[in-house]
């Protein structure tokens, strides 16, 4: 059993991509602050898309500007394709910092795959091992996270062969870390624990992994659980649990930063993040959205 694990707060990409409103830059930036101040040391922070498409991301480059310079936090842009790794190379250089992550993606069936970044499984694969040694030729780590490894929104089940086929693939090809998403939150605790075993025995023992769960079907912290028992060392959680894909339909948030930190400091395992300023942080971003957020922890009394 994991006893330290990294927390990716994916809340300020992920979190904010399928909000109605397109929140402004300085609130964004706002949000990272107080989320780096509740200890966040790694953070999803942009998604260099085509603005027509997700255009609560429309500012990514003004956000990436703005980001604080601090030497021990780690910032992710999304990248979908080339054009969107030209973006985020572009940020940094001279005396620009700009982000220290492309977190790639490849969508784990061809429908989805093509309805989010216009890509079939095979097209997804080709352009991410191609974007991989470019990443790290400008100095940035590249992650690659399988979509709707869990299941499809239009397909439905994804085989676990394909899954793991993706991800030899992208270990071949040189990813720093390899994720699992559960874009559409229909996963359980006895698939986790089966497809990141399969996967782990199929890129080696070196490789990073991460779990991305989003809690469409209330089984978002089960699985976390069950991928931390599997010895996954990285999980993604968004402040409030906001979230969802505008391209699968009725997908719910992800595990809320919140419920996920309670289940660690009371099951003693050891991570950056402090609850009390996560709970202030998410009644701020419930003040700025207009709601109160999704986050169980965070509606019970303290």
């Amino acid at each position: 059993m994991i006893r330290a694990i990294d927390i990716c707060e994916v809340g300020p990409r992920d979190g904010l991509q399928n909000e109605a409103d397109v929140l402004p830059t300085a609130t964004r930036l706002a949000l990272i602050g107080r989320l780096i101040g509740a200890g966040a040391r790694r953070l999803e922070v942009v998604s260099f898309v085509h603005p027509g498409r997700v255009p609560q991301m429309a500012d990514a480059e003004a956000v990436v500007a703005a980001l604080p310079d601090r030497a021990d936090v780690h910032y992710i842009g999304l990248v979908l394709n080339m054009r969107g790794l030209d973006r985020a190379i572009a940020t940094r250089g001279g005396n620009k910092r700009g982000v220290d992550e492309a977190g790639l993606v490849v969508v784990a069936s061809d429908t989805f795959g093509q309805r989010n970044q216009g890509q079939t499984v095979a097209q997804g694969i080709a352009e991410t091992t191609a974007m991989i040694p470019r990443a790290h030729a400008e100095g940035m780590t590249a992650s690659v996270t399988i979509s709707a490894a869990f299941g499809c929104p239009f397909e439905g089940v994804v085989p676990a062969e394909r899954v793991v086929m993706i991800a030899r693939e992208a270990a071949q090809a040189g990813a720093d870390e390899i994720a699992l998403a559960d874009t559409i939150g229909v996963g359980v605790p006895v698939q986790v624990t089966d497809l990141f075993g399969r996967v782990r025995e199929a890129v080696g023992p070196a490789m990073r992994l991460r779990a991305h769960f989003h809690d469409t079907r209330s089984t978002g912290i089960a699985n976390a659980w069950a991928a931390l028992k599997a010895g996954v060392a990285t999980l993604d959680s968004s402040i409030g649990g906001l979230g969802g894909c505008p391209f699968a339909p009725r997908a719910g948030g992800n595990i809320a930063t919140e419920d996920l930190v309670y289940l660690l400091d009371r099951s003693d395992i050891a991570h950056s993040l402090d609850l009390a300023a996560l709970v202030a942080a998410n009644r701020w971003l419930g003040r700025e959205l207009g709601r109160e957020l999704p986050s169980r922890v965070a509606r019970a009394a303290p």
